[in-house]
C-alpha cells in the first residue's frame, strides 16, 4: 500500500512539474542553501502528505522554519536545527500526549560528482515510539534532482535503492551515507549504510 502511495506520489509531482518544467529554486548568492530547497519544496510535499487523520509533518517543519526566520519561540516540545554549512536541518517534536514518541523530519542535500547537480532527500521515515519506528501514512523519504543550470529541481526515484518501509532512515549531518535501521521481530537490530558514490547509494 505504501509503495503505491508513494509510486502515485512521485507519478502526480513529475505530471505537474512537467508542465512547468521542474520547481524553480529561488536564492540570494551564487548558491542555494539547504532552507531554499525546502521552501521550494513545500507547495509539493503540503499538497501530498495530507492523511485521513490531518497528519501534515511537512506543514510543521513550515511553520517551525516560518517562527525561526521571524525570531519567534518554537511551539512546546518542538526543536528545529538548521545547519546551512553542512546542508541539513532536523525537526523534532516530543509529543507527550503519545507517550514516548518523537517525531522527525530531516531533510540533506548533496553535491553529484558532475558538478551540475544537487541531490535533496526530504526525509519523514525517521520518527519513534517507545525507542522503535513509527510509522503512518505519511512517512516516506522523498529525493529530487537540482540542476544548477537551470535553477531548477524535479522529483526523482530513491537513487541506488528501493525504499523499505519497515526501516527507519537517518540523513547524514556529517558525511555523506544514509543509515537504515530495522528492527525485527526477534527484537535483533540490523543496520544498512547506504554509501553514497557521487551519483546514487550502494548498499
Amino acid at each position: 500500500m505504501k509503495r503505491i502511495a508513494s509510486a502515485f506520489f512521485l507519478i502526480c509531482l513529475t505530471l505537474s512539474l512537467g508542465a512547468q518544467d521542474g520547481i524553480k529554486v529561488n536564492f540570494k548568492g551564487s548558491n542555494p542553501t539547504v532552507t531554499d530547497f525546502v521552501c521550494a519544496a513545500f507547495p509539493s510535499l503540503n499538497h501530498e502528505d495530507e492523511d485521513e487523520s490531518g497528519d501534515r509533518p511537512w506543514r510543521a517543519l513550515e511553520i517551525a522554519m516560518t517562527r525561526h526566520s521571524k525570531g519567534q519561540p518554537q511551539e512546546d516540545g518542538v526543536t528545529l536545527t538548521i545547519d546551512s554549512k553542512n546542508g541539513y536541518i532536523l525537526y523534532e517534536r516530543v509529543g507527550e500526549e503519545y507517550g514516548d514518541y518523537i517525531s522527525r523530519l530531516e531533510v540533506c542535500y548533496w553535491n553529484e560528482s558532475d558538478g551540475k547537480h544537487k541531490l535533496i532527500a526530504f526525509n519523514n521515515m525517521a520518527s519513534y515510539m517507545e525507542g522503535r519506528p513509527c510509522m503512518t501514512e505519511t512517512s516516506d523519504i522523498y529525493f529530487f534532482r537540482y540542476n544548477n543550470a537551470t535553477k531548477r529541481m524535479e522529483g526523482c526515484d530513491a537513487p541506488g535503492f528501493e525504499v523499505d518501509y519497515s526501516c527507519n532512515y537517518e540523513l547524514p549531518r556529517s558525511g555523506k551515507d544514509i543509515i537504515t535501521t530495522k528492527w525485527n521481530d526477534d527484537g535483533t537490530i540490523k543496520q544498512t549504510v547506504l554509501k553514497w558514490d557521487g551519483k546514487q547509494f550502494n548498499e
